[in-house]
């Protein structure tokens, strides 16, 4: 690394359903679209995946190369790992596994159909490598969602920035926008890595874990992912399974101390009137929702 900063590793994971040209533009935006780089790409493939995705995989290594030599920062380059899993085991145990052979403190997480704006790494980093004081464990971002073109961003999503504020929040929604996240590696060894066969819900389960051993985990107020939108967004966001993981979730909460019968009272209710309305209302209800959420939320810096 021709930087003076503390390197850190970048983990992805990549399944069957992932598209080559979204995988491409979210690797090349995490890496040399970055002011800071990741020193090492860790990412995963869970399981088979389609013959372009595979060959983009293969020339992955070299592709990132010749992308930093192009830029003149042949220095900068980073090392790259894909571990390939036989069997495709779900996102929690692919970022388990990818966590284990991680080189650093600091990982950065990304997903494979996202973009990370260029000041990602260089504003998100120092507030858990030991750069700079004090240091968290876990920092997220606000996210902007796009639909198709990136260069037309839809809504931001903020988070509170920490404190009683974000915990007291993670007790009706998930804390941090998982896609933005970075975060010490042995905290989240420490704390048993990504919850298993935990239905869709393991990165809300892993905050909660965390936030139970008194981890620290803090939000900044600018957006600094680009966060994919489908067309189908909203209807996945909705139905009797969904609603039958949410209620596994909030049950599992309750039963861990981390929410009052009170507050799994009011969670399911909540959950259950968002899960099952029906998808029209369902975004016009999110939209409104996370328009009333970054009104009152602490629009100040990390803690």
């Amino acid at each position: 690394m021709a930087s003076a900063t503390p390197p850190f590793s970048l983990l992805m994971a990549v399944y069957r359903g992932d598209r080559v040209e979204y995988l491409r533009r979210a690797l090349l935006s995490n890496t040399v679209g970055q002011t800071r780089p990741p020193a090492e790409v860790v990412i995963v493939r869970d399981g088979v995946v389609a013959e372009d995705v595979q060959g983009f995989l293969d020339d992955a290594s070299a592709l990132l190369r010749a992308r930093f030599v192009a830029a003149d920062r042949a220095g900068e380059a980073p090392e790259v790992t894909v571990l390939q899993l036989d069997r495709n085991g779900g996102l929690a145990h692919a970022l388990n596994q990818g966590i284990a052979v991680c080189r650093y403190e600091a990982v950065a997480r990304a997903d494979s159909d996202d973009v990370a704006l260029p000041q990602r790494f260089a504003k998100l980093l120092p507030l858990i490598d030991g750069s700079r004081t004090p240091v968290h464990d876990v920092a997220g971002s606000a996210i902007c969602e796009f639909e198709g073109d990136e260069r037309r961003p839809g809504q931001i999503r903020r988070l509170p920035a920490g404190g009683e504020a974000l915990r007291a929040y993670a007790r009706l929604q998930s804390p941090l926008h998982h896609p933005s996240v970075a975060f010490r590696r042995s905290v989240i060894l420490a704390a048993g890595g990504y919850p298993e066969r935990a239905g869709r819900f393991e990165d809300y389960l892993l905050w909660e874990r965390l936030i139970m051993r008194g981890a620290s985990l803090v939000n900044l107020p600018e957006p600094l992912v680009l966060y994919r939108v489908d067309a189908g967004a909203y209807e996945r966001r909705g139905g009797w399974s969904m609603f039958r993981d949410e209620l596994a979730l909030q049950r599992r909460f309750r039963s861990d101390g981390f929410t009052t019968t009170a507050q799994f009272a009011r969670n399911v209710t909540v959950r259950a009137c968002y899960r099952l309305m029906p998808v029209r209302l369902r975004q016009l209800g999110y939209r409104l929702l996370t328009a009333v959420h970054n009104h009152r939320g602490d629009r100040g810096g990390a803690e």
